[in-house]
């Protein structure tokens, strides 16, 4: 006898095999046809659970940038740490939080531009901010004499970024390295590439 799902649950598994079809695909190339076909349902039965292709990638979107911005909150609530020890754990977070839902972090990598106003505003702020909460730290680090003086923050946190987030599609969750070790080895490598010479 089939599993009965209720409807958070087929809601759910809906998003999970859009990541899927938007990772494979691409959002534009895919309709809500071809994710009717992947779920081996009619399309017309797909609207009793989702309004629209757009208020899938809008969950997906939103919801991993809530995890970022969680993870980045319980880092910054450390008051002890320095400003290296915190930027090393926003970079593990991070990766976690990436390692967690590999497709879900390629489309929000991906796919977010083609949100539509005034969503892709809202995200874009959200993402300055997050972004800008890390530029911050390399900002405290100089300041406190832990990183070099001469260190472009802008250049140095989008050099920190363009690392982190090209992981979705390297990372095989298969490997032998976990996403703690993942994360930490990126960590000590981008965060000893800001450090004063001892």
């Amino acid at each position: 006898m089939g599993e009965v799902l209720s409807s958070s649950s087929r809601k759910a598994q809906v998003i999970r095999v859009a990541a899927e079809l938007f990772r494979e695909k691409g959002y534009v190339a895919s309709s809500m046809r071809d994710l009717a076909q992947k779920l081996g349902i009619e399309a017309a039965s797909l609207y009793s659970h989702i309004k629209s292709k757009e208020e899938i990638l809008h969950i997906l979107c939103f919801d991993m940038a809530e995890d970022f911005m969680a993870s980045l909150n319980q880092v910054e609530k450390q008051q002890n740490l320095t400003a290296s020890q915190r930027l090393q754990q926003g970079i593990i977070g991070h990766i976690q939080v990436m390692a967690r839902d590999l497709t879900a972090s390629a489309v929000f990598m991906n796919e977010h531009r083609h949100l539509s106003q005034p969503y892709l505003r809202d995200f874009l702020l959200l993402r300055i901010n997050y972004i800008n909460r890390f530029k911050k730290m390399i900002e405290d680090g100089v300041a406190d004499g832990e990183f070099k003086k001469e260190i472009d923050k802008k250049l140095a946190v989008m050099t920190l970024f363009s690392s982190l987030n090209w992981m979705p599609q390297w990372y095989n969750p298969d490997s032998v390295i976990d996403p703690e070790s993942l994360g930490q080895q990126l960590a000590d490598m981008l965060v000893n590439g800001l450090k004063q010479n001892s």
